[in-house]
C-alpha cells in the first residue's frame, strides 16, 4: 500500500495516542517548582544558621546533589521523573541523577571499568560543551574590554 505524505500523517495522528500536553506541563511546573522551593528553602535555613550567602549556596547544592543522588540510589528518583518529566530536570538534581544513574547501570563491570569510566556518558557531553562554552564566552568578555 503506498502513501501519500499527507495520508502518512492523517493515519498517524488518527492512531497516535493523545498527549495530556496541558498535565505534562503542570506536573512539570509543580515538579520543578517544588524542587526549587527546597532549594530555596535549605538556602534560607542555612543563612538563618549564619553561614554567610556563599556558604549557604555551597551547602545548599551540597544537600541537593546528595538528596538527588540518594534518591536515584534508591530508585526514587525515577519515580519522580515519571510524574513530573521535564521538571525534574532541575540542573543540580537532573544532573546529580544523569550520573548516579550511569555508575548504577554499569557497576556490574566492575568498580574501574564500570562505574567509574561509564557515570559521565551522559553528563561528560555536557561538561565538555559546557566548559568550552563558558571559555569562548570568557575569551569574548576579556578581548572586548568588557569587564
Amino acid at each position: 500500500m503506498k502513501m501519500t505524505k499527507r495520508e502518512y500523517m492523517a493515519y498517524v495522528g488518527d492512531t497516535m495516542p493523545k498527549s495530556p500536553h496541558a498535565a505534562n506541563l503542570l506536573r512539570a511546573f509543580i515538579t520543578g517548582g517544588l524542587i526549587c522551593c527546597v532549594g530555596q528553602g535549605l538556602a534560607n535555613m542555612f543563612y538563618y544558621f549564619n553561614l554567610s550567602i556563599d556558604d549557604a549556596s555551597a551547602a545548599t547544592s551540597v544537600v541537593l546533589i546528595g538528596a538527588a543522588s540518594l534518591l536515584t540510589g534508591l530508585d526514587l528518583y525515577g519515580a519522580i521523573g515519571k510524574f513530573g518529566g521535564a521538571g525534574s530536570l532541575v540542573p543540580i538534581t537532573g544532573f546529580a541523577n544523569s550520573i548516579v544513574s550511569a555508575a548504577l547501570e554499569f557497576k556490574s563491570e566492575g568498580f574501574v571499568l564500570g562505574m567509574c569510566a561509564k557515570m559521565f556518558t551522559l553528563a561528560g557531553p555536557v561538561l565538555v560543551f559546557g566548559f568550552s562554552a563558558s571559555v569562548i564566552y570568557g575569551l569574548i568578555l576579556f578581548f572586548s574590554g568588557v569587564r
